[in-house]
């Protein structure tokens, strides 16, 4: 590299511009990473913090200077505690390179064939949990429950969830366009600031999604709220047009997968 310093171009001018280029880079996919997650709380809350420790230590505020240099190693450790499903998120969503990956096209999931399940299983208020796997392999979830490894359709979905067979108290795991499992047990969320209300199957779902990159649909059996769990968060009572457009855009599925799948259906 020493005969590429003696180039004034690239000494001057490309290796800093390259340096700044590959530092916003950096710092616009780790900010793509945060703003999915609480963790962008996490975020303010240290900027709030710099600023006022800036403010004191121009303004010679010597009791506050104390105090924020006694708590620095605290708020670190209580930081790490508060935030762990934030983080672990994060770091996990590094590990697997999608930062630095271009968008792939998706699997087909037959949706429609599943959102039409849903709003049936909906209108009954028939509870009801459906994983979608995407990178983070879920085998070990997938061995809690009973193998089936079937096409994905609506009348499978609701002979599982619209009865009471052994299954339908688990969460069916849909992978490579099939229901590989069913009858599955999530982890259930640490958060403690979740919904006093919420089931069981809520808790679960935010679990999986805390710890993966799955999303997973509810079905809520007390009031057949249709909910979405991804990216360590829980939306709740949503539209089948709103789940639609989101599993649509986090399971990366195209117009003419769409069509495909119509066209599956009708056949």
């Amino acid at each position: 590299m020493e005969w590429l310093n003696q180039i004034w171009l690239f000494r001057d001018v490309i290796r800093p511009l390259l340096d700044i280029l590959i530092l916003s880079f950096i710092i616009y996919q780790i900010y793509q990473i945060l703003v999915q997650t609480r963790a962008i709380q996490l975020v303010k809350g240290a900027f709030l913090m710099t600023l006022i420790y800036v403010l004191a230590f121009f303004l010679e505020l010597s009791t506050l200077l104390w105090i924020m240099n006694g708590l620095a190693t605290v708020l670190v450790i209580i930081i790490a505690i508060v935030f762990q499903p934030e983080l672990r998120n994060i770091f996990t969503t590094i590990g697997r390179g999608e930062w630095l990956r271009l968008q792939n096209r998706g699997t087909s999931y037959q949706l429609d064939s599943v959102l039409n399940a849903v709003e049936v299983l909906s209108g009954r208020q028939r509870g009801a949990l459906i994983v979608f796997s995407l990178k983070v392999g879920l085998k070990n979830i997938i061995e809690t429950g009973t193998r089936l490894n079937a096409d994905i359709s609506s009348s499978l979905i609701l002979t599982i969830f619209g009865h009471d067979t052994p299954l339908h108290d688990g969460a069916i795991v849909l992978q490579g366009g099939e229901i590989v499992s069913a009858g599955c047990f999530l982890p259930l969320s640490e958060q403690s600031d979740i919904r006093r209300s919420f089931g069981t199957r809520h808790r679960a779902a935010l679990g999986l999604a805390e710890e993966t990159d799955a999303a997973v649909l509810i079905v809520s059996e007390e009031t057949g709220a249709i909910s979405l769990a991804y990216n360590a968060n829980l939306y709740y009572d949503l539209t089948v047009q709103e789940v639609r457009l989101t599993l649509r855009r986090l399971l990366n599925i195209h117009e003419d997968e769409r069509e495909e799948e119509a066209a599956a259906i009708e056949s």
